[in-house]
């Protein structure tokens, strides 16, 4: 199909580019667009203006700010992907990343696109969840920062409002002895997911647990925190016994979709699994 009419702008700075949105009620960001132009050509969108960000210099970084890591909200997938710092201290991230689409979507769709389209069955959402990462969002009285819990807000919604802009995503370097892992099944590599689960651990001498977060995709309208299973695992051993019963724990609260791909009592027994899986991979990668 062909997308309704629309108006198009490519702003030369990230004021005019939120001067622009204030001006059009309807307006969206393009910023990559490998979400947002699929469903504007199925019409499941269909803003009257489009403001390109994508060209708009200084938004596109990885860069070591001391206690966290910065990463500017243009940089694309593929960058994200073959940087050395988020693959070997933010191995959630580079986990979900080479599993977004193709190398074509990878080479243009940026991070900042992918963490303001949030649609639950998408990769990066439930990654940067479990890393509690921070949202740095632009506005016309100026920047304000949004922690991961409050970022997302619904399906394909979240905190930032209609005439601001996400420019920055922070996430804070982990303390020693400390891992993470992001694991999906899906009919195929590249497709969303039915079923995705994050989990990141810090643990202490025999592999007792001194902090865990498990995170889930698709299994609500926006992904979550497994807080009762989180909560379990403290100061326990991360043995198979234990990590089982996290397992078991990690399905409450959720709320998974039935649908083509599989049943809400599918997708919770997925829930389980990749569960196990994510926090036996994270603790493997224990240093």
């Amino acid at each position: 199909m062909i997308p309704k009419s629309f108006d198009y702008y490519a702003p030369a700075s990230l004021d005019e580019a939120m001067r622009l949105l204030g001006e059009h009620e309807e307006a969206k960001v393009l910023a990559g667009g490998q979400s947002l132009l699929p469903m504007m050509k199925l019409r499941l969108a269909a803003p009257t203006a489009l403001v390109d960000i994508t060209k708009l210099p200084g938004l596109s970084y990885v860069r070591d700010e001391g206690g966290h890591l910065a990463i500017g909200a243009l940089i694309t997938h593929d960058a994200v992907e073959h940087d050395r710092t988020i693959k070997e201290r933010f191995t959630a991230i580079h986990d979900a990343v080479v599993r977004i689409g193709d190398q074509q979507v990878r080479n243009v769709g940026t991070i900042g696109g992918s963490a303001c389209h949030a649609d639950p069955a998408a990769d990066l959402p439930t990654a940067l969840l479990v890393l509690d990462a921070q949202f740095v969002i632009r506005g016309r009285e100026g920047p304000r920062v949004v922690p991961a819990r409050d970022f997302f807000v619904d399906v394909f919604a979240t905190a930032v409002g209609h005439d601001e802009i996400l420019t920055e995503i922070r996430l804070a370097y982990p303390p020693p002895r400390s891992a993470s892992a992001y694991v999906k099944h899906s009919l195929r590599e590249a497709d969303f997911a039915i079923a995705m689960v994050g989990a990141a651990v810090t643990v202490g001498d025999g592999d007792v647990c001194i902090d865990a977060r498990i995170g889930l995709g698709s299994a609500g309208p926006t992904p979550l925190r497994a807080t009762s299973a989180e909560q379990y695992l403290g100061g326990k051993v991360l043995d198979d016994e234990t990590i089982e019963k996290a397992a078991e724990m990690a399905v409450e609260g959720a709320d998974p979709p039935s649908d083509v791909h599989g049943s809400r009592e599918y997708r919770q027994e997925m829930i389980k699994t990749l569960t196990r899986r994510s926090l036996k991979l994270a603790l493997s990668r224990v240093k």
